[in-house]
């Protein structure tokens, strides 16, 4: 659900996530009918590595538990 967030709203899916700056960067970019497209690159590559960042940090903590 959140994928598709990124890639038609960008802006929204940075501004749920809770990068406010980040947001209006996207916004401003995606005003535009050219920076649509790399806007939203940028949105579903940003929500992908916050994922795996989320993931290892997870890993992480079961590894230092033991």
């Amino acid at each position: 659900m959140m994928t598709l967030i990124a890639i038609f709203f960008p802006s929204l899916s940075f501004l749920l996530r809770g990068k406010l700056l980040t947001a209006l960067l996207c916004l401003i970019l995606q005003i535009t009918l050219i920076g649509w497209i790399p806007a939203g690159i940028w949105a579903v590559v940003s929500l992908q590595n916050s994922r795996a960042e989320r993931r290892n940090t997870k890993l992480l903590r079961a590894m230092r538990s033991r």
